[in-house]
C-alpha cells in the first residue's frame, strides 16, 4: 500500500479501546490523513451514547451511525436460527453482526470515495477474517489498514498507555479491561481472569453479567411462554405479534431475569489457537431451544437428519466469515425450503438457567397419536416381523458365512 495515496480513511468505529485510540494512530502514520468513523448500530444500546462527541474529539472528521438493527435479525440472525446453525454450542452472536456492519461499512465508504477502510481487529481473531472477506465481496479493489498488524503496540495495557498520552477518554480500567462485543443478540466477556480455563467465571461478581443474573440469583418461581412460528420464524410471543427483533428483546428480558443462556467455552478459532470467552445469548438460546422443539414434529426424519449434518457447515462458514459465498447461500435456500411447513406454536418453562419444554402443536405435525399410542390403535404390529426379517437380512447372511 502506497501511504502517500491515502487521504481518507473509513474506520469502523466502536468507541472502545481499539477503535479510539486507532484515529490518532492514522492521523499519525498517514499522513494526517481524514478519519471518517462508521458505527453500525446492531443493538448496542448504552455504547452509542456520546460516541460523535468522542470521535470528533479524538480526531474524526465525522461520524455515521448506521441503524443496522432490522437488517441484522431479519437477513442475518434469522436466517441462523431457522438453519440451526452454530459453532460448537457458541449462538454466532458476534460472527453474523461483522457481514452486516461490514457490509454498510462499504456503502459509507464508496460514498465517501475512501481511499481505505481501516478495522481494529487484533491479528490474533475472527474478526480481522469477517471484516475483510466482507469488504472484499463488495469492494474487491478497497485497500485495507489493519493497525493491529503494523504497529509496535502488543498488549491492551499498552493500547491504554497510548490513550492516556493521546489525551483519549476510556470507559474502563486496567481492572475491570475485559475484551467485550455487545449486541441485540448477545455478549461476550473475553481476557484477565478468564484467559485461565481452570478460573470459575465470576457470575455472580456485581456487574460481571450486563444481560441478565446467575441462575442463582433468579426467582425461584418458573416463568411460562409461548412462541409462535412460520415458515421457522418467529412471529409472535405470548399471543402478540410482533417483529422478530422485539420478540428477541422481549425474550432478552425474560431470559435474562430468569438466568437463561450462559456458555463458557473454550473454543477452536479460524487462526488455529484456543481460546475462551463467556457469552451471554438469554432471547436467543430461548429461540433456539423452541425452534428446535418445533421442528421435531414437522420434519421428516431423514430431512431432519441431514438438516442437522449440514447446519454445522452452515455454522463453521458463519463463525469463519464466509457469509457472502455461494455454498452459504446454497445452504440457506435447502434451509428455507425445509422451513415451509415448520409453522405452530411452542410452550416453555424458564426456571434459574433452564429452558424446558412445556408442549408444542402445528398444523403440519407429522406426529400421530392414533400411531404411536400405547393403547388400541390400527397399527398391524405383525408387520414388524418381515421388515425385522429383511433389515437384518445382511446380518444373518454375514454370521451364516463367518460359521462355515
Amino acid at each position: 500500500m502506497d501511504k502517500s495515496k491515502i487521504k481518507k480513511v473509513v474506520l469502523a468505529y466502536s468507541g472502545g479501546l481499539d477503535t479510539s485510540i486507532i484515529i490518532p494512530w492514522l492521523k499519525e502514520n498517514y499522513n494526517g490523513c481524514e478519519v471518517v468513523a462508521v458505527a453500525g448500530n446492531v443493538g448496542q444500546e448504552s455504547e452509542l451514547e456520546g460516541l460523535e462527541e468522542k470521535a470528533i474529539k479524538t480526531g474524526a472528521s465525522k461520524l455515521y451511525v448506521l441503524d443496522l438493527t432490522d437488517d441484522y435479525v431479519d437477513n442475518y440472525i434469522v436466517p441462523c436460527l431457522k438453519a440451526g446453525a452454530m459453532y460448537e454450542g457458541y449462538l454466532l452472536g458476534t460472527s453474523h453482526a461483522r457481514p452486516c456492519i461490514a457490509k454498510g461499512l462499504v456503502e459509507v465508504a464508496l460514498a465517501e470515495k475512501a481511499d481505505a477502510i481501516c478495522h481494529g481487529c487484533t491479528g490474533k481473531g475472527n474478526d480481522q477474517v469477517r471484516f475483510e472477506l466482507a469488504i472484499k465481496h463488495f469492494a474487491p479493489d478497497m485497500p485495507i489498514i489493519a493497525p493491529w498488524r503494523e504497529w509496535d503496540i502488543k498488549s491492551r495495557e499498552e493500547e491504554i498507555d497510548y490513550a492516556e498520552a493521546h489525551g483519549v477518554p476510556l470507559k474502563i480500567n486496567r481492572e475491570t479491561n475485559y475484551s467485550k462485543d455487545k449486541n441485540l443478540w448477545h455478549l461476550s466477556h473475553e481476557g484477565l481472569d478468564l484467559e485461565t480455563p481452570a478460573n470459575e467465571p465470576q457470575y455472580e461478581k456485581k456487574g460481571f453479567l450486563e444481560m441478565g443474573v446467575s441462575p442463582l440469583a433468579a426467582p425461584d418461581s418458573a416463568t411460562y411462554i409461548e412462541l409462535e412460528f412460520a415458515c421457522g420464524a418467529p412471529v409472535a410471543l405470548n399471543g402478540c405479534k410482533m417483529s422478530a427483533k422485539d420478540i428477541i428483546l422481549h425474550l432478552n428480558d425474560l431470559g435474562g431475569a430468569n438466568g437463561i443462556g450462559l456458555l463458557d467455552l473454550v473454543e477452536n478459532r479460524l487462526v488455529g489457537m484456543k481460546s475462551r470467552g463467556v457469552y451471554e445469548t438469554p432471547g436467543g438460546t430461548i429461540l433456539y431451544k423452541a425452534h428446535e422443539v418445533l421442528e421435531s414434529i414437522c420434519l421428516d426424519k431423514m430431512t431432519m437428519h441431514e438438516k442437522q449434518k449440514l447446519a454445522i457447515t452452515y455454522g463453521e462458514l458463519v463463525y469463519n466469515g464466509q457469509w457472502f459465498t455461494p455454498l452459504r447461500e446454497a445452504l440457506a435456500a435447502f434451509v428455507d425450503k425445509t422451513q415451509e411447513k415448520v409453522n405452530g406454536k411452542v410452550r416453555l418453562k424458564l426456571y434459574k438457567g433452564n429452558v424446558i419444554t412445556a408442549g408444542v402443536e402445528s398444523p403440519n405435525s407429522l406426529y400421530s397419536e392414533d400411531i404411536a399410542t400405547f393403547g388400541e390403535s390400527d397399527y398391524n404390529q405383525k408387520d414388524a416381523e418381515g421388515f425385522i426379517n429383511l433389515f437384518g437380512l445382511p446380518i444373518k447372511v454375514a454370521a451364516m458365512v463367518d460359521k462355515q
